[in-house]
């Protein structure tokens, strides 16, 4: 008797491990998989591009996986575009893990005494970078590698401003916490809260959402999980995460409201280039300037020859399918050629799910 046969004749009561085990073994079929994948999307809405045949709905169910993949990781794995980043979460590892061989994970935080009366102001460096426990460790530096799309959205040179204005405004308001209440048993939690927490205002803002489904009843969203992990990370210590984490938020807010103008504030180009050069070579052996460009030679011409797929075919120069730049900007914080995205949005009328996934199948091939 068959797999499925037996799972079909599990008890009623059962339905749900019954349905688990059907997805499971439908894992060890991609073709099979897709077809179920893209027929279950169909019929709920979320996807519209017709399929023919079985092996069209195989691949446009593989897109699907690696669209929502690269949605909820925020863009293409890997620090792509992003040597900023890469520094920042490399430095908080390493400080961090070097602190707790030593001992002296419990005396990061700042307090009162340590800052205006023993004036220990490295302990300012220490706070910024490394983390008090392994549990904050991993949510904090999973925070900030999906931050990264800042990083490939703004360019390296402003988003290394973001960071410093961030930091230097949460440092200034911890520190005026810590003089106005003068108590000196309070300690600070240590890590990078203005970065992150800065990081969830454009994050509210500038970041759409892009996939929505039920759990449980419950209506989340894509940007659910990152708000949740925020939340733990806001919690960990109660009052001595809470406040680290509001003068980041305050940085965030007074960023974007762009005071002092520090939106058009950016530093040398060598900075990136400083950072680009401490990056060790990625598993492709290729960087991302030459991902973005073989992405854009692996995309068909757009001639109006018919196109791979079940995509639509447009004249390359359409003059009123001109793609939007939001369009253009949501792609490339991606992690996406700015020339590749544009290509592909006029080669999918400007439908940005459907552009994703020519630029996925343009990386497939690459």
């Amino acid at each position: 008797m068959g797999i499925l046969k037996r799972l079909a004749l599990l008890p009623k009561n059962l339905s749900f491990h019954r349905d688990v085990f059907v997805a499971i073994f439908h894992l060890f079929d991609p073709a099979r998989f897709g077809c179920c994948l893209v027929s279950e999307m169909t019929s709920l809405g979320l996807w519209s591009t017709p399929c023919t045949t079985r092996v069209s709905k195989a691949r446009q169910g593989r897109l699907v996986v690696a669209s929502f993949t690269l949605k909820m990781n925020g863009g293409p794995s890997g620090f792509h575009n992003a040597p900023v980043t890469k520094a920042f979460v490399v430095a908080c590892a390493l400080f961090t893990v070097v602190v707790r061989i030593q001992g002296r994970s419990s005396t990061l935080g700042l307090s009162y005494e340590d800052v205006f009366r023993k004036f220990h102001l490295w302990r300012l460096l220490s706070s910024v970078f490394a983390f008090s426990s392994t549990p904050e460790l991993l949510f904090g530096l999973y925070l900030l590698y999906y931050f990264r799309v800042f990083e490939r959205q703004i360019g390296s040179n402003k988003y290394s401003v973001f960071i410093l204005f961030s930091t230097v405004v949460s440092l200034l308001f911890e520190g005026l916490l810590l003089f106005t209440l003068k108590d000196r048993s309070k300690v600070l939690a240590s890590g990078p809260y203005g970065l992150i927490f800065s990081s969830f205002v454009p994050f509210f803002f500038n970041i759409p959402v892009s996939t929505r489904f039920h759990i449980f009843g419950i209506h989340v969203s894509d940007k659910s999980f990152i708000y949740l992990a925020g939340l733990q990370l806001l919690l960990s210590y109660w009052k001595r995460s809470f406040l680290p984490g509001l003068g980041g938020i305050l940085a965030g807010i007074l960023y974007c409201m762009n005071l002092f103008r520090i939106r058009r504030v950016k530093f040398p180009k060598i900075v990136a280039s400083f950072f680009s050069r401490l990056q060790w070579p990625s598993s492709g052996g290729s960087s991302s300037t030459a991902s973005g460009v073989n992405t854009a030679r692996n995309m068909p011409s757009y001639t109006g020859r018919p196109v791979e797929g079940n995509y639509p075919s447009v004249p390359f120069a359409s003059a009123a399918m001109e793609p939007p730049e939001d369009s253009i900007a949501t792609l490339v914080s991606m992690g996406f050629d700015r020339h590749a995205a544009r290509q592909a949005l006029v080669r999918s009328r400007n439908d940005i799910n459907i552009a994703t996934n020519i630029l996925l199948e343009g990386q497939g091939h690459s």
